[in-house]
C-alpha cells in the first residue's frame, strides 16, 4: 500500500503545484517527493521530528521544502492555498484540509484500517481500535469527505501479513508504535508470550496489518 500511495501521489504531482505534507515526521518522505512539486510545506506537532527534518537542509532536494510547527486541526495557511495535500497515518482533520485546498485540488491519505493488528489486540484485551473491527474506517472517512464537498477518485483496503523473527524483535516494535499507548515490556510479557505461542509460523511471528488508501478531489 505504501508504494500505491506514493504512485498515486506522483501521478498527481507537477512542477507548478504546491503541496502540503500533514504530519511530515522526520521529513524523509517529504524529501522523496519534493522534486516533483513546485514547493512542499511540511507540518508536524513534534518539535523533535521537525528538528530532524530541518537538519536535512543540506540535501539538494530540500531547496523547495519549508517546515513549520503546526497543529493540522487549525493551520496558519490561507484558504485555497494548496493544489494537493497528503497525510501518511496522521490526523484526519478533513474540514481544515478542505479549507486550505484549491477547488479541484486533491487530498491523499494512507491510513490504518479497523482490523489492523486485530488478533494481537484480542490477546491483550485492549488496543488502538479495540472492539471496533466491524466498523469500516474507509467507509466512515469517505462519508465525511463527501459531506464536505470531496469526490472520491480512489479508495481501497489492503490486508497483509508481517513476520517478526523473534519475541525480542516484536517487543521492540511494539515499544515504538501506538498500537498500545501504554505498552510495557515487563507488564505485558505474559500477553505477548501468549500471542507469540499462538501466532508463531515457519516464517516468523505473524502480525496482520490493515491499511487504507484514499484519493479525493475537492469539487465544492
Amino acid at each position: 500500500p505504501e508504494n500505491i500511495f506514493k504512485e498515486k501521489l506522483l501521478e498527481l504531482s507537477s512542477k507548478d503545484k504546491t503541496a502540503l505534507d500533514i504530519g511530515c515526521a522526520d521529513g524523509k518522505f517529504t524529501l522523496s517527493v519534493a522534486p516533483y512539486f513546485k514547493k512542499v510545506y511540511g507540518i508536524d506537532i513534534s518539535k523533535v521530528n521537525l528538528d530532524i527534518a530541518i537538519s536535512h537542509s543540506a540535501d539538494k532536494r530540500s531547496q523547495n521544502v519549508e517546515y513549520s510547527f503546526q497543529n493540522a486541526k487549525q493551520t496558519s495557511f490561507k484558504d485555497s492555498f494548496f493544489d494537493l495535500a497528503y497525510c501518511r497515518r496522521g490526523p484526519s482533520y478533513y474540514k481544515e484540509y478542505h479549507r486550505v485546498l484549491k477547488t479541484n485540488g486533491y487530498y491523499l491519505e494512507i491510513g490504518i484500517g479497523e482490523r489492523d493488528t486485530m488478533e494481537l489486540q484480542k490477546v491483550f484485551g485492549r488496543g488502538q481500535n479495540y472492539g471496533k473491527w466491524d466498523k469500516s474506517r474507509l467507509d466512515q472517512n469517505l462519508k465525511e469527505l463527501k459531506s464536505l464537498g470531496f469526490k472520491v477518485v480512489f479508495a481501497e483496503n489492503y490486508y497483509a501479513f508481517e513476520y517478526y523473527p523473534s519475541y525480542e524483535e516484536l517487543d521492540l516494535f511494539l515499544q515504538g508504535v501506538p498500537i498500545f499507548e501504554d505498552f510495557d515490556s515487563k507488564k505485558d510479557k505474559k500477553a505477548l508470550q501468549k500471542y507469540v505461542e499462538k501466532f508463531s509460523t515457519d516464517k516468523g511471528i505473524l502480525l496482520s496489518r490493515h491499511r487504507l488508501v484514499m484519493v479525493v478531489q475537492k469539487i465544492s
